[in-house]
């Protein structure tokens, strides 16, 4: 239950320091055709070592990059995205890959999106749906397991980007899932989960505003644009129901093995 503890304990600290802590123009990847795109690179792990610059980004939907942002990810090097949208997130913004970038759509959980949908204009707060969202873990596997076999796999020479729409709720989760095997504390993971809020504000205010018009409660809407510590939290409660710890989970149902672990580290840390 260490992350419940934490939760509680390190919240309040930790979104009051997000902003200062983790965005960072060092961090931002400026491209012109997508939100929240960012390199995970430079958090310092509990053995002392740090996440690897330019090797692992995450970010929102990326069906509008420009040939300028393009030709910016392939001097990255970004030879490897995955794609964590439904199919029919995916039939409406296909996304623009980088010469020579290898493709992955993991849609398992995403699929159950509408259901939620029909929900919202019932609302007063969003609170419950997202934390309902946030719960479910009986997709996990599906949706992470092959996320970290790309990892194991990627060519030492090569970058990864993950994403999902918005890049917080399905990226939230496999950052934070990727971070905690790399060594990185939980109030650092927290942290960049929560620094969405900060990198996505000016699209976060446009979505509020457009659901708003909508006749969706100004509430409900901010609920499910921002992130909360409490959002992830229930998927960190909700994996130690289920499978007893996050270690067992990642063993178990993401196949992890200690000598894996050790190849994720030596491969993204230094």
């Amino acid at each position: 239950m260490r992350f419940k503890f934490f939760v509680y304990i390190a919240a309040f600290t930790a979104i009051q320091s997000a902003q200062a802590a983790v965005v960072d123009t060092s961090r931002l990847v400026p491209v012109t055709g997508a939100t929240n795109f960012r390199d995970l690179g430079g958090y310092e792990t509990k053995q002392g070592t740090h996440v690897k610059w330019g090797k692992l980004f995450r970010s929102g939907e990326i069906s509008r990059l420009t040939d300028a942002d393009l030709s910016l990810l392939e001097k990255k090097h970004l030879n490897y995205v995955v794609d964590f949208r439904s199919n029919d997130e995916v039939a409406r913004a296909k996304d623009r890959l980088p010469a020579h970038a290898e493709y992955l759509q993991l849609p398992a959980g995403s699929e159950n999106l509408n259901s939620f949908m029909t929900l919202i204009p019932k609302l007063n707060s969003a609170d419950s749906l997202m934390t309902s969202f946030y719960s479910h873990t009986e997709h996990l596997k599906a949706k992470y397991q092959p996320f970290f076999k790309a990892l194991l796999a990627l060519p030492d020479t090569s970058s990864l980007l993950f994403h999902c729409t918005a890049g917080k709720d399905r990226t939230g989760i496999g950052a934070a899932l990727l971070l905690y095997t790399l060594g990185v504390p939980d109030e650092v993971i927290l942290q960049d989960y929560l620094a969405s809020n900060a990198y996505r504000k000016e699209e976060n205010e446009k979505m509020v505003a457009g659901m708003v018009q909508m006749g969706i409660k100004e509430q409900v809407a901010k609920d499910m644009a921002g992130v909360k510590a409490e959002y992830l939290a229930a998927t960190y409660n909700a994996i130690v129901k289920d499978y007893g710890s996050i270690d067992a989970f990642m063993t178990g149902q993401i196949g992890l093995s200690a000598s894996d672990i050790a190849v994720l580290k030596k491969k993204y840390t230094k």
